[in-house]
Protein backbone atom coordinates (compact mmCIF):
# COMPACT_ATOMS: atom_id res chain seq x y z
CA UNK A 1 0.00 0.00 0.00
CA UNK A 2 2.86 1.88 0.81
CA UNK A 3 4.48 1.71 -2.31
CA UNK A 4 1.26 2.24 -4.21
CA UNK A 5 0.90 5.58 -2.73
CA UNK A 6 4.58 6.63 -3.23
CA UNK A 7 4.46 5.85 -7.09
CA UNK A 8 1.26 7.71 -7.19
CA UNK A 9 2.79 10.88 -5.69
CA UNK A 10 5.42 10.58 -7.56
CA UNK A 11 3.35 10.12 -10.78
CA UNK A 12 2.10 13.56 -9.79
CA UNK A 13 4.80 15.42 -9.86
CA UNK A 14 5.22 15.64 -13.66
CA UNK A 15 1.48 15.96 -13.98
CA UNK A 16 1.51 19.06 -11.39
CA UNK A 17 4.75 21.06 -13.22
CA UNK A 18 3.21 20.43 -16.72
CA UNK A 19 -0.24 21.91 -15.25
CA UNK A 20 2.19 24.56 -13.65
CA UNK A 21 3.75 25.50 -17.15
CA UNK A 22 0.45 25.58 -18.98
CA UNK A 23 -1.44 27.31 -16.83
CA UNK A 24 1.92 29.95 -16.67
CA UNK A 25 1.94 30.09 -20.91
CA UNK A 26 -1.87 30.67 -20.78
CA UNK A 27 -1.77 33.23 -18.59
CA UNK A 28 0.78 35.12 -21.00
CA UNK A 29 -1.21 34.73 -24.25
CA UNK A 30 -4.04 36.36 -22.56
CA UNK A 31 -4.64 39.29 -24.45
CA UNK A 32 -4.11 43.01 -23.07
CA UNK A 33 -1.69 44.56 -20.27
CA UNK A 34 -2.05 43.59 -16.64
CA UNK A 35 -0.30 47.13 -15.88
CA UNK A 36 -3.64 48.69 -17.51
CA UNK A 37 -6.42 45.66 -16.17
CA UNK A 38 -5.42 46.92 -12.61
CA UNK A 39 -4.73 50.42 -12.64
CA UNK A 40 -7.63 51.06 -15.11
CA UNK A 41 -7.64 54.94 -16.04
CA UNK A 42 -4.47 55.76 -13.73
CA UNK A 43 -2.30 53.83 -15.92
CA UNK A 44 0.29 56.17 -17.46
CA UNK A 45 3.03 54.52 -20.09
CA UNK A 46 5.66 55.90 -17.23
CA UNK A 47 3.51 54.19 -14.17
CA UNK A 48 2.80 50.92 -16.53
CA UNK A 49 6.84 50.60 -17.10
CA UNK A 50 7.47 50.65 -13.78
CA UNK A 51 4.83 48.23 -13.12
CA UNK A 52 6.16 45.53 -15.25
CA UNK A 53 10.04 46.10 -14.23
CA UNK A 54 8.85 45.90 -10.39
CA UNK A 55 6.61 42.47 -11.31
CA UNK A 56 9.25 41.33 -13.59
CA UNK A 57 7.32 40.89 -16.45
CA UNK A 58 9.86 42.34 -19.11
CA UNK A 59 12.02 39.37 -18.78
CA UNK A 60 11.67 36.92 -21.21
CA UNK A 61 8.77 34.11 -20.59
CA UNK A 62 11.38 31.24 -19.71
CA UNK A 63 12.99 33.29 -17.24
CA UNK A 64 10.19 34.22 -15.65
CA UNK A 65 9.26 30.58 -15.59
CA UNK A 66 12.26 29.65 -13.89
CA UNK A 67 11.95 32.18 -11.37
CA UNK A 68 8.17 31.27 -10.87
CA UNK A 69 9.00 27.74 -10.76
CA UNK A 70 11.86 28.24 -8.15
CA UNK A 71 9.61 30.19 -5.68
CA UNK A 72 6.71 27.72 -5.69
CA UNK A 73 9.49 24.61 -4.80
CA UNK A 74 10.34 27.32 -1.84
CA UNK A 75 6.54 27.30 -1.13
CA UNK A 76 6.08 31.16 -2.18
CA UNK A 77 2.73 31.48 -4.61
CA UNK A 78 3.85 35.04 -5.34
CA UNK A 79 1.52 38.14 -4.59
CA UNK A 80 -0.98 39.48 -6.41
CA UNK A 81 -1.01 42.35 -8.95
CA UNK A 82 -4.04 43.26 -8.03
CA UNK A 83 -4.44 43.30 -4.07
CA UNK A 84 -0.50 43.72 -3.43
CA UNK A 85 -1.29 40.58 -1.06
CA UNK A 86 0.62 37.37 -1.04
CA UNK A 87 -1.19 34.49 -2.81
CA UNK A 88 -0.94 32.26 0.25
CA UNK A 89 -3.13 35.25 2.17
CA UNK A 90 -5.68 35.16 -0.26
CA UNK A 91 -6.15 31.21 -0.18
CA UNK A 92 -6.87 31.53 3.66
CA UNK A 93 -9.12 33.66 2.90
CA UNK A 94 -10.64 32.38 0.08
CA UNK A 95 -10.20 28.58 0.08
CA UNK A 96 -12.93 27.65 2.80
CA UNK A 97 -15.68 29.71 1.06
CA UNK A 98 -14.96 27.17 -1.78
CA UNK A 99 -14.07 24.12 0.27
CA UNK A 100 -17.46 24.84 2.85
CA UNK A 101 -19.46 25.16 -0.16
CA UNK A 102 -18.33 22.17 -2.35
CA UNK A 103 -18.63 19.98 0.67
CA UNK A 104 -22.45 20.90 1.29
CA UNK A 105 -23.29 20.21 -2.33
CA UNK A 106 -21.86 16.96 -2.65
CA UNK A 107 -23.76 15.77 0.58
CA UNK A 108 -26.46 17.18 -0.74
CA UNK A 109 -25.89 15.34 -4.47
CA UNK A 110 -24.77 11.96 -2.73
CA UNK A 111 -27.67 11.23 -0.05
CA UNK A 112 -30.37 12.52 -2.80
CA UNK A 113 -28.70 11.28 -5.45
CA UNK A 114 -27.52 7.59 -4.38
CA UNK A 115 -30.86 7.13 -2.37
CA UNK A 116 -32.90 7.90 -5.94
CA UNK A 117 -30.65 5.52 -7.99
CA UNK A 118 -31.41 2.73 -5.30
CA UNK A 119 -35.20 3.61 -4.99
CA UNK A 120 -35.02 3.85 -9.24
CA UNK A 121 -32.99 0.18 -9.24
CA UNK A 122 -35.47 -1.61 -6.70
CA UNK A 123 -38.26 -0.65 -8.53
CA UNK A 124 -37.34 -0.72 -12.41
CA UNK A 125 -39.64 0.54 -14.88
CA UNK A 126 -42.41 1.45 -12.52
CA UNK A 127 -43.65 5.08 -12.28
CA UNK A 128 -41.22 6.12 -9.90
CA UNK A 129 -38.53 5.02 -11.52
CA UNK A 130 -39.61 6.85 -15.23
CA UNK A 131 -40.06 10.22 -12.31
CA UNK A 132 -36.70 9.71 -10.61
CA UNK A 133 -34.79 9.64 -14.35
CA UNK A 134 -36.67 12.70 -15.88
CA UNK A 135 -36.20 14.33 -12.72
CA UNK A 136 -32.90 13.61 -13.15
CA UNK A 137 -32.38 14.42 -16.97
CA UNK A 138 -34.22 17.67 -16.19
CA UNK A 139 -31.93 18.26 -13.19
CA UNK A 140 -28.86 17.84 -15.74
CA UNK A 141 -30.05 19.92 -18.26
CA UNK A 142 -30.92 23.09 -15.42
CA UNK A 143 -28.06 26.14 -16.13
CA UNK A 144 -26.49 26.50 -12.58
CA UNK A 145 -27.32 30.40 -12.83
CA UNK A 146 -30.90 30.34 -13.85
CA UNK A 147 -31.52 27.45 -10.85
CA UNK A 148 -29.77 29.84 -8.26
CA UNK A 149 -31.65 32.74 -9.34
CA UNK A 150 -35.11 30.59 -9.25
CA UNK A 151 -33.82 29.41 -5.81
CA UNK A 152 -33.10 32.61 -4.36
CA UNK A 153 -36.46 34.24 -6.12
CA UNK A 154 -38.69 31.34 -4.17
CA UNK A 155 -37.29 31.06 -0.98
CA UNK A 156 -36.17 34.57 0.18
CA UNK A 157 -39.21 36.44 -1.46
CA UNK A 158 -42.09 33.85 -2.41
CA UNK A 159 -41.20 32.92 1.10
CA UNK A 160 -40.49 35.84 2.74
CA UNK A 161 -41.58 36.76 6.84
CA UNK A 162 -42.19 32.23 6.79
CA UNK A 163 -40.10 29.37 8.51
CA UNK A 164 -39.29 28.90 5.07
CA UNK A 165 -37.41 32.00 4.28
CA UNK A 166 -33.70 31.55 3.48
CA UNK A 167 -30.86 34.69 2.63
CA UNK A 168 -30.16 34.79 -0.84
CA UNK A 169 -26.04 35.86 -0.52
CA UNK A 170 -23.50 36.45 2.03
CA UNK A 171 -21.85 33.91 4.49
CA UNK A 172 -23.33 35.45 8.29
CA UNK A 173 -26.17 37.66 8.48
CA UNK A 174 -25.12 40.97 9.51
CA UNK A 175 -24.18 41.63 13.02
CA UNK A 176 -23.27 37.80 13.25
CA UNK A 177 -19.62 37.50 14.27
CA UNK A 178 -17.64 34.91 14.76
CA UNK A 179 -14.12 34.81 15.76
CA UNK A 180 -10.82 33.41 14.72
CA UNK A 181 -9.93 29.71 16.77
CA UNK A 182 -6.60 30.91 18.66
CA UNK A 183 -8.65 33.46 20.13
CA UNK A 184 -11.36 31.53 20.98
CA UNK A 185 -9.23 29.50 22.54
CA UNK A 186 -7.01 31.92 23.96
CA UNK A 187 -4.04 30.46 22.25
CA UNK A 188 -0.49 33.05 20.82
CA UNK A 189 0.19 31.86 17.64
CA UNK A 190 2.34 33.71 14.69
CA UNK A 191 3.73 32.41 11.25
CA UNK A 192 2.69 29.72 9.43
CA UNK A 193 0.59 28.33 12.73
CA UNK A 194 -1.71 31.22 12.71
CA UNK A 195 -2.34 31.00 8.60
CA UNK A 196 -3.43 26.96 9.63
CA UNK A 197 -5.81 28.42 12.39
CA UNK A 198 -6.77 31.33 10.52
CA UNK A 199 -7.94 28.34 7.28
CA UNK A 200 -10.47 26.70 9.65
CA UNK A 201 -11.57 29.34 10.96
CA UNK A 202 -12.74 30.71 7.89
CA UNK A 203 -14.34 27.09 7.35
CA UNK A 204 -17.75 28.70 9.50
CA UNK A 205 -19.78 25.78 9.92
CA UNK A 206 -16.45 23.67 10.85
CA UNK A 207 -15.46 26.57 13.13
CA UNK A 208 -19.18 27.25 15.24
CA UNK A 209 -19.24 23.07 15.56
CA UNK A 210 -15.93 22.90 17.17
CA UNK A 211 -16.62 25.96 19.21
CA UNK A 212 -20.03 24.68 20.30
CA UNK A 213 -21.38 28.00 18.98
CA UNK A 214 -25.08 26.75 17.96
CA UNK A 215 -26.70 30.33 16.70
CA UNK A 216 -23.55 31.13 14.26
CA UNK A 217 -23.78 27.04 13.22
CA UNK A 218 -27.45 27.57 12.44
CA UNK A 219 -27.29 30.83 10.74
CA UNK A 220 -23.90 29.68 8.52
CA UNK A 221 -25.91 26.30 7.44
CA UNK A 222 -28.75 28.76 6.51
CA UNK A 223 -26.50 30.67 4.34
CA UNK A 224 -25.52 27.32 2.99
CA UNK A 225 -28.54 25.59 1.67
CA UNK A 226 -29.67 27.80 -1.10
CA UNK A 227 -26.01 27.68 -3.03
CA UNK A 228 -25.56 24.19 -1.75
CA UNK A 229 -28.50 22.65 -3.76
CA UNK A 230 -28.02 25.01 -6.95
CA UNK A 231 -24.47 23.69 -6.97
CA UNK A 232 -25.03 20.11 -6.26
CA UNK A 233 -28.21 19.98 -9.12
CA UNK A 234 -26.17 18.78 -11.52
CA UNK A 235 -23.59 15.95 -9.54
CA UNK A 236 -27.04 14.78 -7.71
CA UNK A 237 -28.70 14.00 -10.96
CA UNK A 238 -25.42 12.20 -11.93
CA UNK A 239 -25.18 10.37 -9.15
CA UNK A 240 -28.76 9.09 -9.57
CA UNK A 241 -28.38 7.71 -12.60
CA UNK A 242 -24.68 6.22 -12.35
CA UNK A 243 -26.20 4.55 -9.05
CA UNK A 244 -29.89 3.07 -11.46
CA UNK A 245 -27.46 1.51 -14.18
CA UNK A 246 -24.87 0.37 -11.85
CA UNK A 247 -26.92 -1.45 -8.87
CA UNK A 248 -29.19 -2.60 -11.88
CA UNK A 249 -26.13 -4.64 -13.44
CA UNK A 250 -25.44 -5.97 -10.09
CA UNK A 251 -29.07 -6.88 -9.14
CA UNK A 252 -28.95 -9.85 -12.37
CA UNK A 253 -25.90 -11.52 -11.15
CA UNK A 254 -26.44 -14.84 -10.04
CA UNK A 255 -25.25 -14.23 -5.92
CA UNK A 256 -28.03 -11.91 -5.79
CA UNK A 257 -30.90 -14.20 -7.26
CA UNK A 258 -29.34 -16.87 -5.16
CA UNK A 259 -29.18 -15.03 -1.89
CA UNK A 260 -33.21 -14.47 -2.60
CA UNK A 261 -33.42 -17.85 -3.17
CA UNK A 262 -32.20 -18.51 0.56
CA UNK A 263 -34.91 -16.36 1.61
CA UNK A 264 -33.22 -13.34 2.38
CA UNK A 265 -35.62 -9.90 2.77
CA UNK A 266 -35.13 -7.48 -0.26
CA UNK A 267 -33.86 -4.91 1.42
CA UNK A 268 -30.54 -6.80 2.94
CA UNK A 269 -29.93 -8.34 -0.36
CA UNK A 270 -29.79 -4.88 -2.05
CA UNK A 271 -27.79 -2.93 0.66
CA UNK A 272 -25.68 -5.62 1.89
CA UNK A 273 -24.83 -7.99 -1.26
CA UNK A 274 -25.78 -5.39 -4.32
CA UNK A 275 -24.78 -2.21 -3.16
CA UNK A 276 -21.49 -2.39 -2.49
CA UNK A 277 -20.54 -4.24 -4.94
CA UNK A 278 -21.66 -1.22 -7.02
CA UNK A 279 -20.21 1.01 -5.42
CA UNK A 280 -16.95 1.20 -7.53
CA UNK A 281 -18.31 3.50 -10.21
CA UNK A 282 -20.32 5.78 -7.89
CA UNK A 283 -17.82 6.19 -5.63
CA UNK A 284 -15.39 7.28 -9.19
CA UNK A 285 -18.36 9.92 -10.10
CA UNK A 286 -18.26 11.38 -6.30
CA UNK A 287 -14.43 12.28 -6.39
CA UNK A 288 -14.67 13.58 -10.36
CA UNK A 289 -17.59 15.67 -8.80
CA UNK A 290 -16.36 16.84 -5.93
CA UNK A 291 -12.94 18.06 -8.13
CA UNK A 292 -15.29 20.04 -10.46
CA UNK A 293 -17.14 21.80 -7.66
CA UNK A 294 -13.99 22.87 -6.16
CA UNK A 295 -13.19 24.37 -9.91
CA UNK A 296 -16.52 25.48 -10.90
CA UNK A 297 -18.20 27.29 -8.55
CA UNK A 298 -17.71 30.62 -10.18
CA UNK A 299 -21.73 31.04 -10.85
CA UNK A 300 -22.75 29.93 -7.85
CA UNK A 301 -20.61 32.46 -5.71
CA UNK A 302 -20.54 35.31 -7.92
CA UNK A 303 -25.20 34.71 -7.45
CA UNK A 304 -24.79 34.01 -4.35
CA UNK A 305 -22.54 36.66 -3.63
CA UNK A 306 -19.39 34.42 -2.19
CA UNK A 307 -15.85 35.46 -2.54
CA UNK A 308 -14.24 31.80 -3.01
CA UNK A 309 -11.91 30.25 -5.52
CA UNK A 310 -14.06 30.42 -8.61
CA UNK A 311 -14.65 33.91 -8.40
CA UNK A 312 -11.61 35.08 -7.46
CA UNK A 313 -10.00 32.81 -10.46
CA UNK A 314 -12.63 34.97 -12.83
CA UNK A 315 -11.43 38.07 -11.53
CA UNK A 316 -8.06 37.23 -11.66
CA UNK A 317 -8.03 36.61 -15.31
CA UNK A 318 -10.33 39.80 -16.19
CA UNK A 319 -7.57 41.85 -14.50
CA UNK A 320 -4.43 39.81 -15.77
CA UNK A 321 -3.33 38.97 -12.32
CA UNK A 322 -1.16 35.84 -13.32
CA UNK A 323 0.07 35.40 -10.61
CA UNK A 324 -3.07 34.36 -8.76
CA UNK A 325 -4.47 32.30 -11.86
CA UNK A 326 -1.26 30.01 -11.41
CA UNK A 327 -1.31 29.81 -7.58
CA UNK A 328 -5.21 28.92 -7.71
CA UNK A 329 -4.74 26.81 -10.65
CA UNK A 330 -1.79 24.88 -9.14
CA UNK A 331 -3.52 24.27 -5.37
CA UNK A 332 -6.58 23.15 -6.96
CA UNK A 333 -4.29 20.54 -9.64
CA UNK A 334 -2.96 19.53 -6.01
CA UNK A 335 -6.38 18.95 -4.55
CA UNK A 336 -7.75 16.60 -7.67
CA UNK A 337 -4.51 14.78 -7.56
CA UNK A 338 -5.37 14.24 -3.87
CA UNK A 339 -8.94 13.24 -4.65
CA UNK A 340 -8.01 10.84 -7.41
CA UNK A 341 -5.37 9.31 -5.00
CA UNK A 342 -8.06 8.96 -2.26
CA UNK A 343 -10.79 7.64 -4.57
CA UNK A 344 -8.27 4.87 -5.87
CA UNK A 345 -7.28 3.65 -2.38
CA UNK A 346 -11.32 3.33 -1.20
CA UNK A 347 -11.54 0.67 -4.55
CA UNK A 348 -9.13 -1.36 -2.64
CA UNK A 349 -11.45 -1.08 0.72
CA UNK A 350 -14.50 -1.53 -1.17
CA UNK A 351 -13.15 -4.77 -3.35
CA UNK A 352 -10.56 -6.71 -1.96
CA UNK A 353 -10.16 -8.46 -5.23
CA UNK A 354 -8.23 -5.11 -6.08
CA UNK A 355 -4.82 -5.04 -5.15
CA UNK A 356 -2.82 -1.49 -4.60
CA UNK A 357 0.39 -3.12 -3.74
Amino acid sequence: MHRYITQRLLLSVPVLAGILFVTFALARLLPGDPCRAVLGERATDAICNDFIRRKGLDKPIPTQFVVYAGEVLHGDLGESFRFNRPITQLLVERMPVTIELSISALLVAVAIGVSLGIISAVRHNSTVDIATMVGANIGVSMPVFWLGLMLAYVFSILFKDTPLWLPPSGRLTSGVDIRPLYETWHLTVSGSGKAVLDFFSNLYVFNALVTGNIPVLMDAIRHLTLPALALGTIPMAIIARITRSSLLEVLGQDYVRTARAKGLREWPVVMHHAMRNALLPIVTVIGLSFGGLLSGAVLTESIFGLTGVGRTLYEAITARDYVVVQGFTLVIAVVFVVINLLTDLTYGYLDPRIRLS
